[in-house]
């Protein structure tokens, strides 16, 4: 008896089912609440011919949040004995209607319907999909390679009985035929080492609803949540966060839309790539201390668990009747042991020495800083500075309060969503230091929209190493705070002097 062949893919299980439930229904959870009458805002690729005829055609262009189609591409070093898999996940929709008895034996559609443990909902689920192709990249620098795939159809129905057996009822599931097409793409790229672009274009080829259809209808044959995820055997995956400076060309010239490709699985590794419609960094992970899926895998554990712990017996009777996936929800919570609720309150995931005064005078090797969350002052018997007014040195250039900046966000362990702002000019409106005694730049573009942003205080916060000074004063100009500091640049060497 042959061992079982592991799963490529099981390292990013838990990330891409995050992907792939993400909004699938949102607290309280229940039916009637308006968040949850419209679903499904991720990875949507409707019907070609509905696509266009609602909004002409589609080009993929920037913000366009779905569409009939989506492009993955990603660079990828290999010899070409290696093999290339790939795995199109999404979610097929899957109409629940609750259907009351006639007395003559038929059934008559209807919202609501008691049974034996409480009720059923007229709802729409979804049923999770999947695709497998492996290509030698031998066969794929050839040329382009198809794959087609299809989710069947369906209809089942459930019986629904009252406390006494009496049948009353049934709960209908239907489902429409799913079809698309998959391209997949190999060719060299433009750089000193020999280097693969790959491309995965995922087409919906349903022939869907007529073109003057709601949504709704339209989401009925429609892939949703819709991602990809690759692997190599031998081989390995380059950032298109953070590559290296001799592929940084090839990095710019990848087009992905509606989706962007990232490494997955530990730290470090390069054998994983998840090309999600959400925004994800390299290497993201599911916190462990997590205990279970609430849909939302951005939001906080705790505080979604203790809100659903005030729900009203009601509410959470209608959360049970909405989904079964919701009914885990509450039951889950309900539940939960103080242990691992405890466990959501926060976790260190890494420490730093505290720079402090009195290491300061005893010039101990932790000297450098305040107590946390004390005043700032300037020189000796100055008095404290108000927040945002310190400077600091980046590159040999003194920054304050008015300098002109470009913003270089890193990579990695940053938020995704300033990779955005890479490139755009700002102007600093403070440096501050956090409790930990680390400095930041606070900035607002510099554009008219930033204006109202200025007035509130609501500024962009970067570290001082991912801004790159555009005016020239000197790091040996007076400084009126007195508590410059010493940045390092990204390479390690110093940043300029106090």
């Amino acid at each position: 008896m042959h061992d079982p062949v592991p799963d490529p893919f099981a390292r990013a299980q838990a990330v891409a089912d995050a992907v792939l439930y993400e909004g699938y229904a949102l607290y309280p959870y229940r039916k009637s609440s308006p968040k949850n009458q419209v679903r499904w805002q991720f990875g949507v690729l409707a019907p070609r011919r509905w696509m266009e005829g609602r909004d002409g055609a589609d080009d993929g262009v920037a913000g366009s949040s779905e569409g009939w189609w989506q492009q993955s591409e990603c660079l990828l070093e290999a010899p070409p004995t290696a093999t290339l898999r790939v795995r199109v996940r999404y979610l097929q929709l899957q109409a629940r209607d609750v259907e009351r008895r006639r007395p003559d034996g038929s059934f008559q559609p209807v919202e609501r319907l008691a049974t034996a443990d409480g009720a059923e909902l007229s709802f729409e689920e979804a049923v999770p999909r999947h695709a497998d192709a492996a290509v030698p990249l031998a066969r794929l620098r050839e040329g382009p390679v198809t794959v087609d795939l299809a989710a069947p159809g369906g209809e089942d129905a459930e019986p629904v009985r009252d406390g006494t057996g009496r049948p009353t009822g049934r709960v209908v599931r239907r489902r429409r035929t799913l079809t698309a097409r998959v391209h997949l793409a190999a060719e060299p790229a433009t750089t000193p080492f020999p280097l693969l672009r790959l491309r995965v274009r995922t087409e919906n080829t349903a022939a869907g609803p007529a073109t003057d259809a709601p949504r709704q209808i339209a989401l009925r044959s429609s892939l949703v949540a819709t991602h990809t995820l690759l692997a190599t055997d031998d081989g390995a995956f380059l950032s298109l966060l953070d590559p290296p400076a001799w592929a940084g060309e090839a990095a710019g010239q990848c087009a992905n839309v509606r989706t962007f490709p990232v490494l997955v699985g530990e730290p470090g590794s390069r054998d994983l790539v998840l090309s999600s419609p959400i925004i994800l960094y390299d290497h993201p992970q599911v916190a462990p201390e997590s205990p279970g899926d609430l849909f939302d895998a951005a939001e906080i554990d705790e505080i979604l668990s203790l809100r659903t712990l005030t729900l009203t017996d009601a509410e959470k009777a209608e959360v049970r009747a909405t989904d079964p996936r919701t009914a885990a929800i509450v039951d889950r919570v309900d539940a939960m042991p103080p242990e691992v609720m405890a466990r959501l309150h926060g976790a260190i995931r890494s420490l730093r020495p505290v720079r402090r005064p009195a290491d300061l005078a005893a010039g101990g090797p932790a000297a450098g800083g305040p107590v946390a969350g004390a005043p700032v002052a300037g020189a000796a018997g100055d008095p404290p500075l108000p927040p945002g007014a310190e400077t600091v040195v980046v590159d040999g250039v003194r920054l304050a309060r008015g300098s002109r900046v470009r913003l270089r966000p890193r990579p990695r362990g940053t938020d995704a969503h300033d990779m955005f702002l890479a490139g755009r000019t700002a102007r600093v409106e403070g440096v501050f230091r956090d409790v930990d005694d680390a400095r930041h730049v606070a900035v607002t573009l510099e554009d008219p929209s930033s204006e109202p942003h200025r007035w509130y205080g609501r500024f962009h916060y970067f570290a001082p190493e991912e801004v790159e000074p555009l005016d020239d004063t000197p790091a040996d100009a007076p400084d009126p705070s007195g508590a410059a500091a010493t940045v390092p640049r990204p390479d390690g060497t110093a940043g300029g002097t106090p």
